[in-house]
């Protein structure tokens, strides 16, 4: 999933990593302090923006020097990598930066320290996002990025045609099944391969339409229901009906984005990093789309609240030096340039009244919108298996080889036993 650009993919993995390990040998601070250099491990950074933040901290604080850790492009990768090093015990990681969904996971894995709430600005920032850093009443991370979905459309297009942006399913399903195919367009895609994107668009059909898959940190099932059925009905019919393309079955983040922005889709549910690069010159939708709320069956739906956290590995030897350095990350001034150098959303509540950066990036009122009606994905301590079983069960929902009443049938039974084992 692109749970975060500057921090959601990269390419380099043995290289960076051999390359950020060659320093760990002389890691020591002064005894007890808990103070000293630190690793900062992270998704890949292709935007580049990460690197002169942390060469901003270390030419402030030569004693407390950040190395910066690049892993793959999926989250998946991402994950499995760091819980291996977690798991093992070692103390290669002080900072990670973790998907929000992760939070719960490693905080009762016990891989991740609590965090004193008075050391940050928690109070500065949009209300929901930290909610994804907590875990049993504490705080396990700090907000550093926030995401949220939102529906890319052809304006071009609808002009041409008289039409507005659809607020309904049932209106993006008209557009799609009749629109597209009259401008050689695929309809509709969102994130429909089966990773970490799919349990992502998923739970947003199932919220939209007013259901959910767990309750109360994962201890209650509450999938089988009227609501996640319409939910996945919504997916299952773009199937049926062709306005969802094969194709689409196999995107991720980069390759529905390149879809769009290769001029092939009416509509695209994707994260906010898409605006800057369709708008990108060599772009053949620059100019010619739009940004909107994601659709539900009434009106605005629900979208995933997205993102990621910084958190203190409980290995760290210099965990005061970690925690500082997330201060610094989550300053005002830092995630001004979050936005401006590294095309994230921020987590800063004021950034998105600015009317500078407004003018700059015009969907940030959208998505300032979108983020404060979002909900955060199933919380579990096994969200891993939580989302592979989602994934399954709607892989074969979108493959039409199971029904919505059977799927959510199968889910809430494969859901319960994980929530006994928890």
């Amino acid at each position: 999933m692109r749970w975060m650009h500057a921090a959601g993919r990269g390419l380099l993995v043995l290289a960076v990593l051999l390359a950020g390990y060659a320093g760990f040998g002389n890691r020591a601070g002064p005894a007890g302090d808990g103070r000293g250099p630190m690793t900062l491990v992270t998704a890949g950074d292709l935007t580049e923006y990460l690197g002169p933040l942390l060469d901003d901290w270390n030419s402030g604080h030569p004693q407390e020097q950040v190395t910066l850790v690049e892993l793959p492009d999926s989250a998946d990768e991402t994950r499995a990598q760091m819980t291996s090093e977690l798991r093992s015990g070692s103390d290669r990681f002080d900072v990670l930066n973790i998907d929000v969904a992760w939070t719960s996971e490693f905080a009762a894995a016990g891989w991740i320290s609590p965090l004193e709430r008075d050391r940050f600005p928690l109070d500065s920032f949009l209300a929901p996002v930290v909610d994804t850093a907590t875990f049993d009443s504490r705080l396990y991370a700090v907000p550093y990025v926030t995401n949220a979905g939102l529906l890319y459309y052809r304006k071009d297009i609808l002009e041409k045609a008289g039409e507005r942006p659809p607020r309904t399913w049932a209106e993006l399903a008209r557009q799609a099944r009749t629109l597209a195919p009259r401008y050689g367009l695929d309809g509709y895609a969102g994130q429909f391969l089966p990773y970490e994107g799919l349990t992502v668009n998923a739970t947003e059909a199932v919220h939209s339409a007013g259901g959910s898959i767990l309750r109360d940190d994962g201890a209650r099932v509450t999938v089988d229901s009227a609501a996640a059925r319409d939910g996945l009905e919504f997916l299952a019919s773009g199937v049926r009906e062709g306005w969802i393309s094969p194709e689409a079955r196999d995107y991720k983040e980069e390759e529905s984005r390149q879809a769009f922005q290769d001029g092939r889709l009416l509509f695209l549910r994707n994260w906010p990093y898409v605006h800057s690069e369709a708008n990108a010159p060599g772009s053949k939708v620059a100019g010619k789309f739009g940004a909107v709320p994601l659709p539900g069956p009434d009106g605005p739906g629900t979208s995933v609240l997205g993102g990621s956290n910084l958190a203190v590995s409980s290995h760290s030897r210099h965990p005061e030096s970690a925690a500082d350095l997330i201060a610094y990350l989550t300053s005002e001034r830092v995630q001004r340039q979050v936005l401006t150098e590294g095309s994230l959303p921020p987590v800063r509540a004021d950034l998105y009244e600015d009317p500078g950066l407004i003018r700059a990036y015009p969907y940030l009122p959208t998505l300032r919108q979108s983020v404060l009606a979002a909900e955060p994905r199933p919380k579990s301590p096994r969200y891993d298996q939580v989302s592979l079983a989602v994934q399954a069960v709607v892989q074969d929902v979108m493959a039409l080889r199971q029904t919505p009443g059977q799927a959510t049938v199968r889910l809430s039974r494969e859901l319960g036993s994980i929530a006994r084992r928890q």
